[in-house]
């Protein structure tokens, strides 16, 4: 398989390192918290670590002030891309973006004290709708590019792949075997390797397809959708925050447009 992956003009805007972070260090602070307060830390120390990440946290929304605009003009750059899935795809996870850091904006007036009487809980709902559809709609585009690229893998004669021999099936029943999957479907065998083909040939998809499955789980525990714990919110907050310091560090590991 061709290892190499296209690169086209940045649909997304950039990240700016101090945010990523302000980022990780707030959910660093997320696990610490837990992880200490489940081992039976001294209070003091959990309160003190709580506290460091409400002020992360509220360094974060500072950071993000004028994001909305930055996402805005990303959604514009996207309606001209030439692929409609991901035009679709780019352009609504952006305009929620924007949503979503508009909310986060008037989040921290009301935690500065510029608003007052705001309805915190209300606007931190509806800031984690938004961030829940434009993870979803990043989603379904790297499933898109996923597909797209499994289908573009080189195949035998008549469609087949090209280790579908005789000789090559049995060896990979044998290594199945060896594996714990004696039990799988040649096709599924078949289509697991190809998977893993694609994504190891590809690290700027597989990276945002981490990076996206580990955000999930932010939201969904907010919103009461998927209840987990902040050990694990912590986690993989923190684990989609060093991805994204990894892009950033590595401009050519960022999946584009």
């Amino acid at each position: 398989m061709n290892c190499s992956f296209q690169c086209c003009a940045d649909a997304f805007p950039s990240v700016s390192p101090p945010l990523c972070v302000c980022r990780a260090a707030q959910y660093a602070c997320t696990l610490l918290g837990y992880t200490f307060q489940k081992s039976g830390a001294s209070p003091d120390l959990v309160a003190k670590i709580k506290q460091l990440e409400a002020h992360m946290s509220l360094g974060r929304k500072l950071f993000r002030l004028g994001s909305s605009a930055d996402a805005l003009e990303a959604a514009k750059r996207g309606v001209h891309l030439s692929d409609s899935v991901l035009r679709l795809c780019i352009t609504v996870a952006h305009l929620n973006r924007a949503m979503y850091f508009a909310c986060d904006n008037v989040l921290w007036a009301g935690k500065a004290g510029l608003v007052r009487k705001l309805d915190q809980d209300k606007w931190s709902q509806r800031s984690f709708r938004y961030y829940l559809f434009a993870l979803i709609m990043n989603l379904s585009r790297d499933v898109y590019e996923l597909s797209l690229l499994m289908e573009r893998e080189p195949r035998g004669p008549k469609g087949s792949s090209v280790s579908s021999s005789p000789v090559s099936e049995s060896r990979e029943a044998a290594s199945g075997s060896g594996l714990g999957l004696p039990a799988l479907p040649q096709r599924l065998r078949a289509q697991l390797l190809l998977l893993a083909t694609v994504l190891r040939c590809n690290p700027p998809l597989l990276l945002d397809l981490l990076k996206n499955t580990c955000d999930l789980f932010i939201p969904l525990d907010r919103l009461g959708l998927y209840r987990t714990n902040p050990g694990f919110v912590g986690a993989c907050g923190l684990a989609s925050s060093l991805l994204s310091i990894l892009t950033i560090t590595y401009p050519w590991l960022k999946l584009k447009p």
